[in-house]
């Protein structure tokens, strides 16, 4: 498929002006007229930032000591500069093929236990470890990325994976400072700065799963997170094939879409902008996959998602009639066989959260079918194509399916299947579940 021809959008000026506006809270939500008021206060994208990374971290960090955590690759990229501009305050801490989860978490706070402050440099678990490490033992951070792999720089949340295999969602607390260097960036691994697209082309799937649970079920919806990406969504999917060359304008859209991603999230205090039946596919996939799982990075395995997620979504929307659904109760045996001790009581709440009797799934249809005419509308409106997103991922060198990104099939249909026992987030999949059309959905179109 060739991508859509969009109206070019001039370069960039000033990477940092709106950024600027939500952290100093000069931006006004849409939804309320309030400014705004995010825990991240110091945001900077662009170049040379390891050459006044010492300014930059005196001026928002100031300590005595700091760790400077780092991959190998990472400290070749920024790490090893960042510690000489410190002027022997720093000492480099270089984790081996690191993993976001509870073990390495406190394994990074006896390794840093003399450094005042901790400074990341690298990109999503790196971030995390820092910034969930540091939240758990009171020291500030400041992360320097690397890659536009994730909108998790400013995020004051962490994704950390418990000793059970559960992938979870844990309350951590922003960077002190965020720096984004758009050179460094530009010369990431290209699986990266793919799935940093991939990451953001969950926007349409999470906002229609989102804006569909609002409208069913009452639950809280907000716009500014869309109204602050919308630009840039736009901005970067008509550059995504500079996204696959390293342009630098090109990165620098993609960085600025996913920092502002982030801070819509802050903005609302909630997750669901960028995180909802896409998003559950991709944590059941890091969560059990075990021995199974190819070393997929998230954004990897949410664009592929997002993607499915999109065709799901279609699919629904293109009916006339409105969706029914049939009473559930989840098979409770099934699920203690199926997941770990451990793991076991979470799914069982996820999974008891979404049982409808009868009585609720006849109100559930009524509703639904006196909405349907006017919900479609507005929810194929929030869409983007799914053979339009798939060209924009494969342009930018990510994968599209399952099979491109090196997943076994049957361990991508069993995530489509099992993801909604996670967690009690309602998404299209609950419907189609519901409706008894996945597993068609599933043979026709994954």
């Amino acid at each position: 498929m060739n991508l859509p021809k969009m109206t070019p959008i001039a370069p960039a000026t000033d990477w940092n002006s709106l950024i600027n506006d939500v952290a100093d809270g000069r931006w006004r939500d849409p939804d309320t007229g309030r400014s705004v008021d995010v825990p991240f206060h110091h945001i900077r994208l662009g170049d040379g930032l390891a050459d006044i990374a010492a300014d930059l971290l005196h001026e928002v960090m100031p300590a005595s000591s700091y760790a400077v955590v780092c991959d190998a690759d990472t400290a070749d990229a920024m790490g090893t500069a960042i510690v000489r501009r410190l002027d022997g305050k720093a000492r480099v801490v270089v984790l081996d093929h690191p993993h976001a989860d509870e073990a390495q978490v406190e394994a990074l706070q006896r390794e840093t236990k003399g450094a005042e402050a901790l400074v990341a440099v690298g990109s999503g678990t790196i971030n995390d470890l820092c910034k969930y490490a540091t939240f758990l033992d009171g020291r500030p951070y400041s992360v320097f990325g690397t890659a536009p792999s994730m909108n998790g720089y400013t995020s004051s949340t962490a994704s950390i994976t418990l000793r059970s295999g559960l992938k979870t969602t844990r309350k951590a607390h922003a960077a002190k400072g965020v720096f984004i260097d758009i050179d460094v960036s530009a010369a990431a691994p290209q699986y990266l700065i793919g799935a940093g697209l991939g990451d953001s082309l969950c926007r349409p799937t999470a906002q229609i799963d989102w804006y569909f649970s609002h409208v069913m079920f009452g639950t809280r919806y907000a716009t500014s997170p869309y109204v602050l990406q919308a630009d840039d969504e736009r901005a970067t999917l008509e550059r995504s094939a500079g996204l696959g060359t390293g342009d630098h304008d090109a990165i620098g859209y993609l960085q600025r879409l996913l920092t502002l991603a982030g801070l819509g999230i802050a903005v609302v205090g909630l997750s669901h902008p960028g995180s909802m039946g896409e998003h559950q596919i991709s944590h059941w996939i890091d969560s059990f996959a075990g021995d199974r799982h190819p070393g997929t990075v998230h954004g990897q395995q949410v664009g592929v998602a997002s993607i499915t997620m999109a065709r799901l979504q279609k699919h629904i929307l293109s009916m006339e009639n409105a969706p029914r659904i049939r009473p559930y109760i989840p098979d409770e045996m099934a699920i203690r066989a199926r997941y770990p001790a451990a793991a076991v009581d979470d799914c069982l709440a996820a999974s008891r959260a979404k049982a409808v009797s009868a009585e609720a799934a006849e109100q559930f249809n009524t509703r639904l079918a006196a909405l349907w005419p006017d919900l479609r509308k507005t929810l194929s409106a929030m869409a983007i194509d799914p053979d339009e997103m798939a060209a924009h991922l494969r342009a930018a060198g990510g994968g599209a399916t399952y099979a491109e990104i090196g997943m076994d099939r049957e361990l991508y249909v069993e995530a489509l299947r099992r993801c909604p026992e996670m967690r009690d987030r309602y998404s299209m999949l609950d419907l189609a579940i519901g409706m008894g059309i996945l597993d068609e959905f599933i043979e026709e179109h994954v």
